[in-house]
Parts: C-alpha cells; structure tokens; sequence
C-alpha cells in the first residue's frame, strides 16, 4: 500500500536547488523555482534558448556538462528534468544517498517528491497533488482557480454557444498575448485557452509561471528570439503551428506583451490563413504602455502629453532597412516609446537631438517591467544610453522619451 504524500511549502529563497537537465520540462519547472527565490544550479550539455537567456542574465548558474554527484553539494532538493531512465535513476541514488528530496519528470514513483498542479493569486499559492495522477491534479487545480477568479463566470462559453472544455478545441491556433511579465496580467481569456491547449509555442519574454501551470502532457516548443542569440527563423515557427494544428491539435502561440506590438502575430496569421487553419487573436498588455505604467510613469498626461507614440528601436537610425521616421519623431511634443532598443539608444538619442529634441528631455528605461527584477533608470535624453551602460541593463527593456517621465515626481 502505497503512503499518502506529505504535503509541505518549501521556502526555498537562497537555498542551493540543482536541475539537471535542460530541455522543455526543466524550461517549464525553472521559474517557478526562481520565483520562490531558489539559488538554482542548472546541470546540462545544452539549454533551450528561455533558459539560455536566464543564465546569461544571471538568474541561474549553468554548468555546461553532464551530472556529477559533486553537483548536489549543499543542495537542498533536486529537480532531475531528463526523460533518461537511466541517468534520471543515477541522479536520484546520489540523492537519496545524501538525504535530499528529489522530483523525477521520467518516473513519480521513483521520486521522493512531486511537484503538484499550481494556482497563484497574488499572495495565495494553492498546490493540488492528485494521488499520482497529474491530469486528476491539473482538473482540481483549475477548479479551485476559476473559484478564486471572481471575475470568471461560472461557465465559460465558445462564440457558438458549447461549453468549453479541455480538448475539444482542436485543429485551430490562438494568438495569446501573454502580457509584459507579471503572469497574473494574462486576460481571462488567454489564461483559458491556454489550459485547454494541446500545444503551447513560447517566446522567450513568456512569465515563465504560466508554463509551469500546463498540464504535464501539452507538448511545450521554446520558440524564444533571444536577440542577437540563437533563434528559431520565423518560417520554422509557422510551419509548427501551421503542421501541428493540422494534425488536429489545439496551438496556443504564446507571446510576451501583444501578438500584434512587434510581435509579428500578423506574419503568423497570414500562414496559418494560408493553410486553411481557423486563428483567434487574443490581445494581450503591452509593454509599451505597462511598463512606463509599473514605473510610474503615465504615456500621457493632462497638461503635459497629449499623444504617445511606440516606435522599434531594432535597426539603428542610419540603416537602409530602417522604416522610422526619426527626424519627424524629434519635431513631436509627446511621448516617445521605445521597444528593442537598448543596443541602439546611443545612435537613437544622438539623432533625437540632432534633430531638435532637448538634451535636457526626461527619458527613462524600464527593464522587466512587472516582475519581481524590474528596475528602472531616470535620466536625460543626453545622458541615458551612458547612464545605461554604467547601470548595466539589459533586454528585455523599454525606453520612455518626454516630460511624462517627471509628471508624477512631485
């Protein structure tokens, strides 16, 4: 007979928790380890591009390697995230070994704890275990947050009037916006779709907790556009959505902000149109209007900005392919925000002010807006891209141009 399960909330803020292996599970099982403040050592030859960019930012430490049972020292649980039987059963004995709780993704019975289905509503954490059973556990699990979700209606309807349900959706793509990072900020809608999604393909700038909150058996594609890193071409990511929903399956294409705010969803759409493929957009928060907003700064103000204007800071000012008026934005009174242009803002603002714009004009930058590493930088149009240097920010980062940087400074 087997015991029932114990449960117990870990507090695990700067304690040493080791993953091996980094694939999709460890990509859907590592952010809410970072969120609960883990000092995360990750043990794999190679990461997926989402996990790549958390290292490289400093979230987690990688080591570029297979397991050694040196890893576990001073570990205080283990997450083996491999679907080798074999290596799985060698990392948990070095685990048992030393007294340290390992959760296996290859084989429940052969770990000595389970990761349960998750609902969080701000400071409530609601953990479901089903016995063994992830899709009885994952069933509990959204019934208690559609209970906690006051803003859900008892039952949910598709536009022809049928309940929805897990898995009758199928051979179709949704557009979800996933919002500027705080993954509660979802709409109710997307947060929807995306349980009853059979396939989920991510962006690197996804809140890393909805991936932690899908059911075990949806198949999870790390479409992340890291810039200036690796990359899945955009064709590649079409032709997923395009065969997979073909085959008959429910897609969900998850995007960071809104699937229509340089997100190229239009792209994605035109294909899957193409192919015969039914989409729904779902429009989700964009950054470029929540992050000057979890900064303190409003887009527009009365008195002081009448209009805002969001412009792609991927190509530098000078360059052929660039489609941006930038001499016309420097002749604008309101504000200006920019996405994707960290690598350029040097070139950009000396352009501003070539022509015309104020030295002396507020600017701000917002890294990871909405999450619990956001920071913010406040300077001048003159001096922000040194100030970023020096201050070390990094992507994903919006830049805010205007008076409305100081309009509620006092």
């Amino acid at each position: 007979m087997t015991s029932n399960p114990y449960p117990l909330g870990l507090r695990l803020h700067g304690r040493r928790v080791v993953v091996v292996g980094g694939g999709a599970v460890a990509t859907r099982r590592v952010p809410a380890l970072l969120d609960a403040g883990a000092d995360v050592l990750l043990v794999a030859p190679e990461l997926t591009p989402a996990l790549r960019a958390r290292a490289d930012a400093g979230r987690l430490h990688w080591v570029p390697r297979r397991f050694v049972p040196e890893d576990l020292d001073g570990a205080w649980l283990v997450q083996v995230a491999i679907d080798d039987p074999t290596a799985a059963a060698s990392v948990s004995a070095v685990a048992a070994e030393r007294r340290i709780f390992c959760v296996r993704a290859d084989d429940r019975t052969a770990a000595t704890a389970w990761t349960p289905a998750v609902t969080r509503h701000g400071p409530v954490t609601v953990a479901v275990l089903g016995g063994g059973d992830p899709r009885r556990a994952m069933t509990v699990r959204d019934a208690i947050r559609d209970l906690l979700a006051v803003r859900l209606a008892p039952t949910q309807s598709r536009p022809d009037g049928a309940t929805a349900a897990v898995g009758v959706t199928a051979g179709r793509v949704a557009l979800v916006g996933a919002g500027p990072g705080d993954p509660e900020l979802i709409t109710v809608k997307g947060w929807r779709l995306l349980t009853e999604a059979d396939v989920v393909v991510a962006d690197r700038l996804v809140p890393g907790l909805l991936l932690d909150e899908l059911r075990p058996d949806v198949e999870l594609v790390d479409a992340s556009k890291i810039p200036y890193g690796p990359s899945r071409a955009q064709e590649e990511i079409n032709q997923i959505l395009v065969d997979r929903a073909l085959a008959g399956a429910f897609v969900v294409r998850l995007k960071g902000g809104d699937p229509y705010v340089f997100g190229r969803g239009g792209e994605e759409l035109l294909a899957c149109a193409a192919a015969g493929v039914p989409v729904t957009v779902v429009p989700g928060v964009t950054s470029s209007i929540a992050a000057p907003a979890a900064a303190g700064i409003p887009v527009t103000h009365r008195g002081v900005a009448h209009e805002f204007t969001v412009v792609s800071g991927h190509l530098a000012p000078d360059s052929p392919a660039s489609l941006v008026r930038w001499d016309a934005l420097a002749g604008l009174h309101g504000t200006l925000v920019i996405l994707m242009g960290l690598k350029n803002l040097a070139a950009i603002t000396a352009t501003l002010i070539a022509h015309g714009r104020s030295p002396q004009t507020p600017a701000a930058v917002v890294q990871e807006a909405t999450t619990g590493t956001q920071r913010v930088l406040r300077s001048t149009l003159g001096a922000i891209a040194a100030d970023l240097v020096a201050a070390d920010l990094r992507p994903p980062a919006v830049v805010v141009v205007g008076d409305v940087v100081d309009a509620l400074n006092g």
